[in-house]
This record gives structure tokens, sequence and C-alpha cells, in this order.
């Protein structure tokens, strides 16, 4: 399902301040016996001085949030499900979890990648492009989770504590502003960390050779190969050398060559394995391409071409990138003949269930849109990418009760996914649900930290409902909820 990507006048580019944000902090505890080097060191505790573990959730919750609102992620169900399995896949095999870890891509063609509080880790869509296997995409993920549950960021913090007047919350509001606006961010920075940059840079350099040693471990345990860590740096390397610009990665994530060494030496050390890249990051790859690339890094024939002549997973993933181009050059009946016998070799594959879709629904036949879901149990699926799917089908087949249904369910399972709010308002707005329609806004607003609007919407839908209802009882409660949200969130605005 492909809905609309919201993209803002930020340009996620994160120098300075990424030197802070790529240092980071979190973990809930899942294995029984840990590997005594993946353990956190004695100094982590410390920076429960600054920053407390209970601390970091709500305020990676309030950071989620204006990055909604402010960059330009791209919110694709498919690839967000990819991401997100793909990173928990590496968190169970991580020591000192704290919490729920979470993954999201921005749109973005500057290579780099960060982490900050409450597990959240961002990819830049560039990476796709930039990792040759899944093993590397993997590689990058485990580096940043590494970040967090070492507490990089909360140490880092408790050191500009001891040895500064910079207090942690003028560092987070800068980190807040360069999020924001790059260039308000730096001049935030600027003012805030004046003479105290070079001690955050070799702060973070010693943070980023720990991410590596402990990255390369939890890479290893999750079944990838652990050389397609230092290949991947090894690109990075061979990138700045032979380019005037180096990569954006450089900057947030520096790149000495003892760093390198270090890295290769200790996968040496390891197993060698041979890991083939699943059929989901093939499709992951040449979807972000597809849907997502630049004019200066389109999906390319050549590539397909290179894809049709591997394996059979990688024939599929040129079948599936062939089906895109089609799409998105509005040449629908040759999109629909790749796609149809893949699928009647694969009748739940949710890729192909998923293009069929969008191309039904351009071409106005949404009935066959929800026979073929239907066929597949969407509505009833446990899969979020399906239920997505049905009830844009629904929507666009005017079959809105059905969809309000589908909808409120899955906004109940899953909360914090903006697509299925905003498909939530179409549906209700459609069938003069007013309310409804202001509730759902509500909460679309609130996912994008505009509380203020949020609480605004959900007073009216209060108003216009029926005095002692349990509607009105809800509307009331929730506002109550948000109140005390931005209760918590006002120490952060401050900063």
């Amino acid at each position: 399902m492909r809905l609309k990507l919201k993209l803002s006048k930020m340009a996620t580019r994160l120098t300075a301040c990424g030197l802070l944000v790529s240092t980071l902090a979190t973990g809930f505890p899942l294995a029984a016996h840990a590997d005594p080097a993946d353990q956190l060191p004695d100094m982590g505790t410390t920076a429960g001085g600054t920053l407390t573990i209970d601390q970091e959730p709500q305020m990676g919750d309030f950071y989620v949030r204006q990055l909604r609102g402010s960059a330009p992620l791209i919110s694709d169900p498919l690839l967000n499900e990819y991401i997100n399995q793909l990173g928990n896949r590496l968190v169970a095999h991580a020591y000192s979890v704290r919490f729920p870890f979470h993954f999201f891509i921005v749109n973005n063609d500057q290579l780099n990648a960060f982490a900050f509080f409450g597990g959240n880790v961002v990819l830049h869509s560039a990476i796709f492009r930039f990792a040759d296997n899944e093993s590397q995409l993997a590689s990058v993920l485990a580096h940043e989770i590494s970040h967090v549950t070492q507490r990089h960021l909360a140490r880092a913090m408790e050191d500009q504590k001891r040895n500064s007047p910079l207090t942690w919350v003028g560092v987070l509001g800068s980190i807040l502003l360069a999020m924001a606006s790059p260039e308000a961010g730096m001049a935030g920075l600027t003012g805030t960390l004046a003479g105290t940059q070079q001690g955050l840079i070799s702060f973070s350099r010693g943070n980023e050779e720990e991410a590596d040693r402990i990255g390369l471990q939890v890479l290893q345990r999750s079944g990838f190969d652990p050389e397609s860590m230092p290949n991947f740096l090894q690109k990075l390397a061979d990138q700045s050398r032979y380019s005037s610009k180096p990569p954006e990665m450089l900057l947030t994530h520096p790149l000495p060559d003892s760093r390198l060494s270090d890295a290769r030496n200790r996968a040496n050390q390891m197993p060698h394995i041979v890991v083939q890249s699943s059929q989901d990051f093939l499709f992951a790859k040449v979807r972000i391409l597809g849907m997502y690339g630049t004019e200066d890094h389109p999906l390319t024939d050549d590539y397909l071409k290179q894809l049709g002549n591997g394996n059979i997973r990688e024939q599929n993933a040129a079948q599936y990138g062939r089906a895109i181009q089609f799409y998105r050059a509005k040449s629908y009946t040759q999109a629909r003949n790749i796609l149809e016998p893949m699928l009647a070799r694969e009748p739940g594959n949710v890729w192909y269930l998923d293009l069929l879709t969008d191309i039904d629904i351009d071409q106005k036949r949404a009935p066959q849109a929800i026979a073929r879901l239907e066929k597949a149990n969407a509505a009833t699926s446990k899969d979020a990418v399906l239920q997505l799917n049905m009830a844009n089908a629904y929507i666009e087949g005017n079959e809105l009760a059905k969809a309000s249904r589908l909808l409120y369910r899955y906004t109940y399972a899953h909360p914090d996914d903006p697509n299925g709010w905003d498909l939530l308002t179409q549906s209700v707005a459609q069938q003069g649900l007013r309310p409804q329609e202001l509730a759902a806004r509500a909460e679309s607003m609130a996912l994008v930290g505009r509380l203020d609007q949020s609480i605004s919407m959900l007073s009216s839908a209060s108003d216009q409902s029926k005095l002692g209802s349990l509607d009105q009882a809800r509307y009331d409660a929730r506002i109550d909820q948000l109140r005390q949200l931005q209760k918590r969130f006002q120490q952060y605005v401050k900063g």
C-alpha cells in the first residue's frame, strides 16, 4: 500500500549534532547467560544521575513525535515491517536490553544512520542502496543497537555535566532543534557546546569502537556474516577517499584507520559463514530504489539485469522491480502481467498483494482488490500490511462500515502507526461521522507532537457527542491523558 510520503523542509543532516545523537542509550534483559563482553560496564550505571532508565522511553517518545512531524519518514507498511523484523531479530541476540526497540527509515539520499533515546534507530534510505547484502544492512543496525545498549548517550551527558556548565536539557534542546531544522540546530549547538565539541568527538570515537565490538558479537549470534561489518566500513572509507565530500555517515560516525583495522581483526577471529540475503531484503532494496529513489540513484535496468542473472531470490526481486517500474510509469497492464503469475505461485506473498492492490485502486478496480485480499484472509490476518491494504481497498470500494470496523481493531493494536489513523479518518469522514473523524485526526496530531491541536480536536469531538455517552467519556479520558503527556514533555520543550 503506497501512502503519501510526508516530507518536510528538513534535510535530515546530522553533523556535530549526530555525534551526540549517534552515541546512544537504552535496553530490557533478554538473555539469561550474557557474554561478559556485552555486559554494560559499571561506569554506565553512573549515568543514572543524569538520565535514568525510566526517563529514556519518555524522552524517546517525545523525540519520535518530533521526528514524525519534521523529517521525511517513509511510512511504507512493507518497509516498516521488514526493517523492524530485521532489527528485532538482532535485538533478540543483544544483551543489556531494557525496553523494546523501534526502527524507522528516513527518505534521505545521504548515507547515515543514528539512534536516540528509548531504543529508537533511524536509517537513511541510502543505506539500502549502499548495502550489497543483508548482512551489511544488519551490521549497521547491530552497530546502532549497541550504541543504545551501552548507554552511550547517557554516559556522554554525564561526562558533560561533570566537565562543563552545559546542562543536559540544553544539549537535548539543541539536538531537537537540529532534528527539526539543521541550520538552526547547528546554531544552537555552536552556542550551547562552546569549547566542548572536540571532547565530544573524542568520546564518540571511543563509543564507535565499542559499538563495533559489541555489534560484531550481536551480528554473529544473529546468524549474519561478521565480515560484513568491516566490509561495509571499507566501502565507506573508499567512498571518502575518492570523493571530495565524505559520506554523512563518517561525520556522525568517525572512522580513523584504527577503528577499521580493529573491526577487521575482530571479524577475522570469528568463524566465516556464507549467508544468503533473504527474499525480503531483496524486495525491500528494489522497493526503496523503485518507489523512493532519486533521479541520481533510481532503480536501473542494469541493476535488475544483474539480479536477473542471480539465484532464484534475486530473479524474483528483478521481476518485482520491473513490476514497480511499470507501476510507476502507469503501465498497469504490464505490471499486472508480471505480478499475477508470481502471486499464483505464492498466494500469500504480501509484497505482490500490496502492489497489485495499488494497481487495482489506481485503475478504479477496488472490488477486484477486495476479492483478492479476502481470499488471502487479509481482514482477519495478524499481518499489518494485509490489514492496511484491506482497509484501503474497502474505503476505495465504498465499503466504509467494514473499513471502520477493521481500522478500529487495527489502531487499537497499533496505536503508534500513523497509517491506521489516516485511513480511519478517511473512512469515518466519508460516513459523515464528525466526532469520530475529529478523534482520529486528533490521534494523528498527537503522533507528530502537536498535542495542543490534538486536545482541541478531542474537545470538539466531546462537545459534538451525546451527553453522557461512552464516546464522550472516552474522548474526555483521552484529553486527560494528553494533558499529562504535555506535562511530562514540558521539560524537553524548555530545552
